[in-house]
């Protein structure tokens, strides 16, 4: 059985001061490949030394909408050109994030559409991150997909079903977290219950939103599985096929993540 964490943090610190072991323990849980998500592009160089240095971990390249304030903007063609480097398969994280206040929401959106252009230049899959902002989220997606098509998915999903039936029917992949597996989190259940097994992604977000029954603690890679366990119960398929069905689509969307 192989699981693959499509969205994790493993340069945090957190995780990095103990990388052989936390990589070991996700290798023992059957989780083979890893992709470390980049949030700022200043600290770029740190995720790619990761991916590098480790077989069977890829990375992204991107600027996390809470951070847009405080880092450089960078444009399509700086990200393109990071993108181009070796182990790097996604663009992003990138998004809008109205919950916290933590940068004006028109820098946002202009971080988020350079990000789109990138993907539309290198067919890599952006990776959303949207929180309170379903409707901006939707309308900046619609209307980037009518001018030039580009592979996304919706990392952590945490909305409710109708937001899961608008990005279906715009052809992209939805991915869920540990926070699925959350005593309150019955609306992502919900929209689970809804999105097709061909659509769908498994992640931790480690060292963040450990999965039941570990949440409250640092999270990490090897939860992938605990979380998956869940998806697998609740949808009652068995798990061997959904490790499968999510690690197809994995490298369907990641198509440069080539093994």
């Amino acid at each position: 059985m192989i699981i693959i964490d499509s969205h994790c943090h493993l340069d945090s610190k957190e995780l990095n001061q103990d990388l052989d072991n936390i990589i070991q323990r996700a290798a023992d849980n059957n989780i083979k490949y890893m992709q470390t998500i980049c949030t700022k592009i200043s600290e770029f160089d740190n995720i790619h030394k990761i991916a590098i240095k480790y077989k069977n971990i890829f990375c992204s390249v991107g600027t996390h909408p809470n951070y847009v304030s405080e880092e450089k903007f960078h444009d399509m063609s700086e990200i393109i050109k990071l993108s181009k480097l070796e182990k790097v398969i996604g663009i992003g994280e990138t998004g809008l994030d109205y919950y916290y206040d933590y940068a004006p929401k028109d820098l946002q959106k202009k971080n988020f559409n350079e990000h789109i252009k990138a993907s539309q230049e290198t067919d890599l899959p952006v990776i959303i991150h949207t929180r309170e902002a379903a409707n901006d989220t939707i309308a900046i997606l619609k209307e980037n997909l009518a001018i030039k098509p580009f592979p996304a998915l919706i990392h952590c999903f945490t909305e409710d079903k109708d937001f899961a039936k608008k990005i279906l029917d715009l052809g992209l992949y939805i991915s869920m977290s540990g926070i699925v597996t959350f005593k309150n989190a019955e609306k992502i259940r919900t929209a689970l219950s809804y999105i097709p097994i061909d659509r769908l992604i498994v992640e931790t977000d480690s060292p963040y939103l450990a999965p039941v029954p570990y949440r409250g603690k640092i999270n990490q890679p090897a939860y992938t599985k605990n979380t998956l366990e869940f998806i697998a119960n609740f949808l009652d398929i068995k798990i061997e096929k959904l490790a499968e069905e999510t690690t197809n689509n994995f490298f369907t969307l990641f198509k440069k993540a080539n093994v």
